[in-house]
């Protein structure tokens, strides 16, 4: 892995998506995260719930303001020209913005794509990629 897991850098190396993604969420960073997606990027909600382009990038601020912190551990990475598939498991654990504590977790199934610049992003993210 590449030692860009600083906040602020966009990854060079697809296996770094995940964790890049990780904390700018937790560290509520709206500027990266916004970055770490292709401009039509698509967001599975839930299954058969697509949230898409200026859709999903509408809804970003919300999905993080009402989210605990989230944790991630790369599964798999298959890299294929400049598309690649990451199969990671995820858990948001803490206190809600209600007050309760939440545990959610899961393994997303999700496509990026390097961009002339260099740099992955997310094309598809399906954080219920199993089901």
């Amino acid at each position: 892995m590449s030692d860009i897991r600083n906040g602020s850098s966009l990854p060079v190396d697809p296996a770094d998506l995940p964790y890049v993604f990780a904390d700018a969420f937790n560290g509520r960073n709206l500027e990266l995260l916004q970055r770490l997606f292709e401009p039509e990027a698509l967001h599975v909600v839930r299954p058969g719930e697509i949230s898409a382009g200026a859709k999903r990038r509408a809804v970003l601020p919300t999905v993080v303001r009402d989210r605990v912190p989230i944790t991630v551990k790369l599964r798999q990475v298959y890299v294929v020209g400049d598309t690649a598939l990451l199969i990671n498991d995820y858990v948001h654990d803490g206190t809600g913005p209600d007050g309760a504590h939440v545990h959610i977790e899961g393994t997303a199934t999700d496509v990026a794509r390097r961009d002339a610049d260099g740099h992955w992003r997310y094309l598809i993210s399906n954080p219920s990629g199993t089901a």
